[in-house]
């Protein structure tokens, strides 16, 4: 998992997650943004959402529980699935799990 892990760096690395998934052609439009939708703007298949939950994992460990997190929604709320939406689930998840093992080694230091 990546060190620091903020909003920005997670769009970063959505951003190249998306294009070895999807290809360069991610960026004809324009850059990722929060507001990009999976839908709408990125034609997301759904064997392509299946590949973003390999790369998540890969990149973020099993904290970030993406295919989880899609099971709790309904049809229409993964349709409107922005960058946005996911950049925000897994900064909080990836910090907690990161905080959480810094308060391990913390305290196995003490």
């Amino acid at each position: 998992m990546p060190e620091t892990v903020t909003p920005e760096s997670v769009l970063a690395d959505l951003e190249q997650i998306l294009i070895d998934v999807i290809g360069d052609d991610l960026l004809l439009d324009g850059p990722l943004t929060m507001e990009t939708s999976f839908d709408q703007d990125l034609q997301l298949e759904s064997i392509e959402f299946v590949a973003l939950s390999e790369k998540l994992l890969e990149t973020y460990g099993e904290q970030v529980d993406f295919v989880g997190w899609l099971a709790e929604m309904e049809l229409d709320d993964i349709i409107a699935l922005t960058v946005g939406q996911l950049v925000d689930f897994v900064a909080s998840n990836a910090s907690n799990a990161s905080n959480a093992s810094n308060a391990d080694a913390d305290a196995s230091e003490a």
